[in-house]
């Protein structure tokens, strides 16, 4: 993401969508009231007469739109804003959607701010400069090739060997699996991205043998005893990719969030419910705030922020999008990891 502008005095700020990430931070930064501005494309009616109207063809125009309703689309990264248009050349008062995907810009205007609001908007402009990662969770039957977002992990592909009987105890160089893995990787691998090979067996360091003949850098290769998406949450649960996966958001959501249940579980440093919590940040005995994007979304929770952050705790919004995030809900979208027990 790229911020263009701020103008805090009229409440504007505009930016460019970079990546599929931004998508996401737009749809935790949004809220209904706020006012879109941004170019699109709506069709200008024309009466011919007085019983039939002439449609024209649709012309490119700058509009704002007082927002109604979101939608996000996981499936094509992309964000749908309704709402009525407020300015522009025509048609004032009436409905129109915004669509918007990575190379869009626009302008977002508030009332007013959150700083959980900017500070989202200000980590999505750092996490850009963060390579993505691509995993490939596999065993001698079917591979699974996934990639880590900044919002959670996406199941690409699966790829089935087709293997079967004595003849393929021994692999062929010419291994139609494996060399199907390689070109589904080829597709979405960018520069400087890390490829994490794991799962049970030996079946990740054969691959990791042909992807080096094919000319791949940088990979790294971890045992997992189950393969598929199972595994790749069981890599980043158990912190066997913590090398790779600690500059990632997702990684390090899912790092917090296994040791805030760790700790609930056994009755350690941890509070969860919006009045323990709330004791405890007043008390200064938080040390990590674990918030949910779609808590964010629902409720203003500023005031919390502030008062953790005041006494020198970290604040970490997770993405509702990954398994460590569902956890998380089922907490009731917060949980706190504590310096001291309180009685």
């Amino acid at each position: 993401m790229r911020i263009l502008g701020k103008d805090y005095n009229n409440g504007n700020i505009r930016i460019v969508l970079e990546a599929d990430e931004d998508i996401w931070h737009l749809f935790n930064v949004l809220e209904v009231g706020d006012q879109v501005t941004a170019s699109t494309t709506r069709r200008e009616e024309k009466a011919a007469d007085k019983l039939r109207a002439e449609r024209s063809e649709k012309k490119r125009m700058t509009l704002g739109i007082r927002v109604e309703k979101i939608e996000f689309s996981e499936d094509d990264v992309r964000l749908r804003v309704l709402g009525t248009i407020e300015t522009g050349p025509q048609d004032i008062g009436q409905h129109h959607t915004l669509i918007f995907e990575t190379g869009d810009d626009l302008m977002i205007s508030k009332a007013r701010w959150k700083d959980s609001q900017t500070d989202r908007l200000d980590r999505a402009v750092r996490d850009s400069r963060k390579p993505k990662i691509l995993f490939v969770s596999l065993d001698q039957d079917e591979a699974t090739i996934a990639v880590l977002r900044q919002f959670g992990l996406k199941e690409v592909t699966n790829i089935r060997s087709m293997r079967s009987g004595k003849q393929y105890e021994e692999r062929s160089k010419d291994d139609s699996y494996h060399k199907e893995i390689i070109s589904n990787i080829g597709l979405l691998v960018s520069e400087n991205m890390p490829i994490v090979l794991l799962g049970p067996g030996f079946e990740k360091e054969s691959l990791a043998e042909d992807l080096k003949r094919e000319g791949y850098r940088g990979m790294h290769v971890h045992h997992t005893g189950q393969s598929g998406m199972a595994g790749v949450n069981e890599l980043i649960k158990t912190g066997m990719g913590a090398s790779i996966l600690r500059e990632s958001s997702v990684g390090i959501e899912m790092e917090a969030v296994e040791k805030l249940m760790s700790e609930i579980g056994k009755d350690g440093l941890a509070a969860y419910g919006p009045s323990e919590i709330r004791e405890a940040s007043e008390a200064g005995a938080v040390d990590t705030l674990l918030i949910l994007d779609s808590k964010l979304r629902e409720q203003d929770l500023d005031d919390l922020i502030r008062t953790v952050e005041s006494q020198q705790g970290k604040v970490l919004i997770v993405s509702g999008q990954h398994d460590s995030g569902k956890e998380l809900s089922s907490l009731g979208g917060m949980g706190a990891l504590l310096r001291y027990k309180r009685q």
